[in-house]
């Protein structure tokens, strides 16, 4: 899908309080609220906005731990590995990388007792697992709020 302005702008509103009304993006990009309604629903419909959420602080839900962790996993054992990653409790973020580690996890608990569990008892369980390293997370300075949209120049 092709973005115009209208929708870069419409995307930055929405990324920056996904709560805003189609009246006040309406409003702000000088469109009638029925055509910034089309628009969203186009975005939506074409798979741009995948989902609204709640930005939730970890720490105020019991996870107050949380680590980024390196996987190899054993050639042919991939499918499987990510799948059962899926289901562990405590797993945020599984993403495919190239380098040292084929995935790269973003972990949660309670605390460190919680990360040692999830690392020992199911992660390094795993069929095909070959190694780990995991980096706890000591603070977080800054998380962004949304990707930037660039404009048709840009590309």
């Amino acid at each position: 899908m092709e973005l115009d302005d209208t929708d870069r702008a419409i995307l930055d509103i929405l990324q920056s309080n996904a709560r805003t009304p189609f009246s006040e993006i309406a409003r702000r990009i000088d469109m009638s609220s029925a055509t910034v309604h089309d628009r969203v629903g186009r975005l939506e419909d074409a798979g741009v906005i995948r989902g609204y959420h709640a930005d939730v602080d970890p720490g105020a839900v019991g996870l107050g731990a949380s680590a980024i962790v390196g996987l190899r996993i054993e050639q042919g054992q991939e499918r499987e590995a990510l799948d059962a990653l899926r289901e562990f409790e405590g797993v945020h973020e599984v993403h495919l990388t190239t380098g040292e580690w084929d995935v790269m996890l973003r972990v949660f608990a309670e605390d460190t007792d919680g990360l040692r569990e999830l690392m020992f008892d199911h992660i390094a369980q795993l069929d095909g697992f070959a190694r780990s390293q995991t980096m706890v997370i000591l603070g977080t300075e800054y998380e962004a709020e949304g990707l930037p949209i660039l404009d048709d120049d840009a590309e």
